[in-house]
């Protein structure tokens, strides 16, 4: 199965409601999907209690006080229920369609790095997940709205637990130890 991470911005106004819609739609994937969420603050852990998913408090941070993601990475393999993970951005609704994907590429390879960028949708209210049709009108939002981003807007990354160790045993991603905000 799999392990989504990410770190929310505050839970407050349209992006807070499009957060709430994003967890809700990765609790949905699979019964036994597990998820975590880095950030030191009230609404992070309100977030995780609301949704009953993991949260880890201390997320280490630069100079500038950016989330490391090179820790959050790697904070996430020590801790994962799973051998295939996933960090995406805590806005990004996945539908089956993201689960089906990833569940061919696992099968089809040992190693892998899934990477997707993402469809812009006017979600303003909160996705009714009672809906039997909710993936469909949300996939019928994004493409009528016809703002699909380009290459530079990677929302999601997934890969299996030991794909990016080298012979040192070192994460891949450790000398460009990216922050997030």
């Amino acid at each position: 199965m799999l392990t989504l991470f990410s770190t929310p911005k505050q839970f407050v106004g349209h992006i807070g409601v499009i957060q709430r819609s994003a967890l809700r739609s990765w609790k949905l994937l699979h019964p036994d999907v597990e998820i975590i969420l880095f950030g030191d603050d009230l609404a992070a852990a309100d977030a995780a209690r609301e949704f009953s998913i993991r949260h880890e408090l201390y997320v280490q941070c630069s100079n500038s006080g950016m989330k490391r993601l090179d820790y959050m990475f790697g904070r996430a393999l020590a801790v994962a229920r799973h051998d295939v993970l996933c960090y995406a951005n805590c806005d990004i609704v996945l539908t089956g369609d993201f689960h089906w994907a990833v569940k061919r590429v696992r099968a089809k390879y040992d190693h892998f790095l899934m990477a997707g960028h993402r469809w812009d949708a006017p979600i303003v209210a909160p996705i009714d997940f009672s809906d039997s049709q909710w993936e469909e009108k949300v996939r019928q939002g994004a493409l009528s709205a016809k703002d699909r981003r380009n290459e530079w807007f990677i929302d999601y990354f997934v890969f299996p637990r030991d794909v990016y160790r080298d012979d040192r045993r070192r994460w891949w991603w450790a000398p460009f130890a990216g922050t997030t905000g």
